[in-house]
């Protein structure tokens, strides 16, 4: 297996984002550990190392750098697959308390593992978004919701607002087009409560153009919200 820690440590300072020798180790492990599961349960598509550096944990990391989250606060991750960017902004801020939300079972086994081996507690929750937003112990409750790669924003505003707490931030990892998909989302984020929205844009050394639609909850989620799965796909707001 490639060492790759102070390649990480490197890149991270070249992103503005400050990566520990300790935290680099956390993130080799976790590199390891997605490569051993992804042999038996299809987790990414990208397995050179320098590219899972890049475009998975570095990625990740830039969530932190787009808004000012409370120590020890709570942090959802929408469809967090292989744990991006719930994991890694774990490993940079152990003080948040982060919940994984995904719909696969075996992913979530995958991130109990992960959890073991890095010494990190997460909670792991398998639901479906919109069954989390109906759940008064998770609605509205979070200071940070994340998703990266689930949606278009207009459908990924009724699957993520109904879960951020009031002043709290949803944040929504996008590539190139981002600001069109903005253009086409806000009646959604009217209705859903998100009244404040900034675009940041940064760009990845060899992946280019990314894009955090940082967006800030002022008015509470109607209760009508979030409809069911299919309806909103179907017919998006």
């Amino acid at each position: 297996m490639v060492d790759i820690q102070d390649h990480l440590v490197q890149m991270g300072k070249s992103l503005g984002v400050k990566i520990s020798q300790e935290q680099a180790g956390q993130f080799q492990i976790y590199m390891e550990a997605l490569l051993e599961w992804n042999e038996k349960l299809n987790l990414t598509a990208i397995t050179q190392p320098e590219e899972i550096i890049e475009k998975h944990f570095l990625d990740s990391a830039t969530v932190l750098s787009s808004c000012k989250i409370k120590e020890n606060g709570k942090l959802l991750d929408v469809g967090t697959g292989a744990g991006f960017p719930g994991m890694p902004i774990k490993i940079l801020r152990p003080d948040l308390q982060v919940t994984l939300l995904d719909g696969s079972q075996k992913r979530l086994r995958f991130l109990e593992d992960l959890c073991e081996r890095l010494h990190l507690s997460c909670e792991r929750v398998h639901k479906r978004a919109e069954e989390a937003g109906l759940d008064k112990a998770m609605r509205e409750s979070f200071d940070l919701v994340t998703a990266r790669a689930v949606a278009p924003l207009r459908i990924l505003c009724e699957y993520c607002l109904p879960l951020v707490k009031m002043k709290g931030f949803f944040v929504a990892m996008k590539g190139p087009g981002a600001k069109e998909e903005l253009g086409e989302s806000q009646k959604a984020l009217l209705l859903l409560g998100g009244n404040q929205v900034e675009v940041k844009t940064f760009s990845l050394p060899t992946a280019g153009e990314r894009n955090l639609i940082v967006v800030r909850k002022l008015s509470f989620t109607p209760k009508a919200y979030p409809r069911h799965g299919g309806t909103i796909i179907k017919h998006p707001l």
